[in-house]
């Protein structure tokens, strides 16, 4: 049993979405206040702060693809 919870933290550290991290450097916060943050709502909120993070990961990620940078007009 520990060994699939430490597999599932490794998938997730390794593959993540940055959703706290990103928000933490728009926001001038450290990430770990914007992870609790998560918690505590999720906590507060029977779950309603988990699926905010999920949809802002899914938004970011959209976001991600549509605004790749492209170093030359020719790579359209």
């Amino acid at each position: 049993m520990l060994r699939l919870v430490y597999a599932i933290r490794h998938f997730l550290e390794k593959r993540g979405f940055y959703v706290s991290s990103r928000l933490a450097d728009r926001l001038g916060m450290r990430a770990k206040n914007v992870r609790l943050f998560f918690i505590y709502l999720s906590f507060a909120t029977l779950g309603i702060g988990f699926a905010i993070y999920i949809t802002m990961a899914f938004l970011l990620k959209l976001k991600d693809l549509v605004y790749t940078k492209r170093s030359s007009v020719f790579d359209l």
